[in-house]
């Protein structure tokens, strides 16, 4: 179904009289179980829009690898967008990970050729239930053109993001957009982004705990589509990451 002919509601609409989609009901779980514990233990909604963040070093791109593979194996869709990495570098790592679901890669830093591509994806689907999504490493990367020198501004990223956004509301797609965080542990860009988007799950190196120093820590902070879940602790290794604890986030 597209997006258009359910968000086209009328101005003054009654709330109780405008009736949710069938599609925008069925959640689709990732297969990751940390991640889906962290996003409230239904995983994602179709149309979500979620922003991932994470100290350098966290894992963010281990862990959306790891992502990617589960949501192919489970069922979905996954296009694996970066414009960090060669995609010879990315899929050294995906070897190392021991990946095997062969979900489809993307290595462009234009948002407008990222769109286009994820619609002839979605075009392509035999099944076209299978649930569509995008990850995108990272948003600090991508470029919408509006200058021709290439000069990237603060108002660049949310230009990129409010495109990705509209996309997925549209075709109702989900998108998890990596986006660095500084020295200082904040989040790069505009604090904007983080009102623009659905979702917003963050991956921290643990310092303080002595028995888990070291650990990553994941958890969600923001989630209009659902509870926050529970928060992971979890151990990266050569293949990947394994879960030491997990607490309430309640």
């Amino acid at each position: 179904m597209n997006m258009k002919n359910v968000t086209d509601i009328k101005f003054g609409t009654n709330i109780l009289d405008i009736e949710i989609p069938d599609f925008l009901k069925r959640k689709f779980k990732t297969g990751l179980d940390y991640f889906d514990g962290a996003m409230g233990g239904e995983g994602l909604t179709p149309s979500c829009v979620t922003l991932f963040t994470g100290e350098p070093g966290a894992g963010k791109t281990t862990m959306m690898l790891t992502l990617a593979d589960r949501i192919t194996k489970n069922g979905g869709v996954c296009l694996f967008n970066t414009a960090e990495e060669s995609l010879y570098q990315t899929a050294m790592t995906a070897k190392r990970l021991r990946i095997k679901s062969g979900f489809i890669t993307g290595n462009t830093d234009d948002v407008n050729e990222l769109l286009a591509g994820a619609l002839k994806i979605m075009e392509a689907r035999k099944n076209k239930s299978k649930q569509f999504v995008m990850v995108v490493d990272s948003l600090q990367c991508l470029d919408d053109g509006k200058y021709s020198s290439g000069v990237k501004t603060s108002g660049t990223a949310i230009r990129c993001l409010q495109m990705i956004t509209d996309f997925c509301k549209e075709h109702g797609a989900c998108a998890i957009i990596i986006n660095q965080v500084n020295k200082q542990g904040k989040m790069a860009g505009s604090n904007k982004l983080k009102h623009m988007v659905d979702s917003h799950m963050h991956l921290s190196v643990e310092k303080k705990e002595n028995d888990l120093i070291g650990c990553r820590v994941l958890e969600t902070q923001k989630n209009r589509f659902g509870g926050c879940g529970h928060i992971f602790f979890l151990n990266l290794g050569k293949i990947g990451f394994k879960m030491v604890a997990k607490v309430s986030a309640h």
